[in-house]
């Protein structure tokens, strides 16, 4: 019976262990409302035009343009960043690509997706896709991880043919993540956000204006949650409970095991 009862109390901790990490385990972007969303984009990295994660932004150019736009990404976040091009209805063979830069202009690489796609002639539109890697709270200095911090992208054409030089184009960009969890955690973390980040702020002032930039004024919903705690500490708990279980489980089996039997009466 005494046994049955700590089953009891280890199986409601296990519960109240186990729900907060459900509750984590929702994607961190939701869809925001479009009705304040951008629409144009930055001509580089410093006028780049600040988006959040979950907003659809657009913006009209030419052929052989570069467009940029920023997003912040925290610690534990798995950007996916997909990007659409509608092209006129005339036109040659033209190949698109979207790449995805740090705060410290380093390049990120895509596990998957479609990050670079050639559209056939005569084709309206082409979509794009990059999948980042888990953002992480804490690297070496010398690792291309991706940290917490302003994020960039950047969309073009390559080897664009002359004919296809300056016609209009029209693109819409749009980044959400999923949370990795504690699976992504490691041990550190950084004390500020990876730079940041410089981009054009329509709330500047004059003087602001005169130099064309400002630092970036977007960050996560939450704040910047990069430390040291994370799902992992529930599932370290969670083996702590099972390890106490298991050992009160065994104490239990071999102290019934070892008790001698009863004499019959009258013997």
């Amino acid at each position: 019976m005494r046994f049955t009862r700590v089953l009891g109390a280890a199986a409601l901790l296990l519960g109240l262990a186990v729900s907060p990490a459900a509750a984590d385990s929702s994607p961190s972007a939701s869809p925001s409302d479009d009705g304040g969303a951008p629409t144009e984009a930055g001509t580089a990295f410093r006028t780049a035009t600040e988006i959040e994660q979950g907003q659809r932004a657009t913006a009209n150019g030419s052929a052989g343009d570069y467009l940029y736009w920023s997003f912040p990404a925290d610690a534990g976040q798995r950007p996916t960043v997909k990007a659409t091009v509608r092209l006129p209805g005339t036109h040659a063979a033209e190949t698109w690509r979207i790449d995805v830069y740090d705060g410290l202009r380093r390049r990120q690489a895509c596990q998957y997706g479609a990050q670079s796609r050639t559209a056939a002639a005569g084709t309206s539109s082409v979509e794009l896709a990059c999948v980042l890697r888990t953002v992480r709270a804490w690297s070496e200095p010398w690792a291309y991880d991706p940290l917490p911090g302003t994020y960039y992208i950047r969309l073009t054409a390559v080897n664009l043919p002359t004919s296809d030089l300056g016609v209009p184009v029209s693109a819409e960009v749009r980044v959400a993540s999923k949370d990795a969890g504690g699976a992504a955690a490691v041990d550190g973390s950084l004390a500020e956000p990876l730079v940041p980040g410089v981009a054009m702020n329509s709330g500047a002032d004059e003087e602001d204006s005169e130099r064309g930039a400002v630092l970036s004024a977007i960050e996560p919903d939450d704040g910047w949650s990069s430390g040291w705690w994370s799902d992992r500490w529930v599932w370290t708990g969670i083996g702590g409970v099972l390890a106490a279980l298991a050992g009160i489980g065994g104490y239990a089996l071999t102290r019934g095991a070892g008790r001698p039997g009863r004499v019959p009466p009258g013997v």
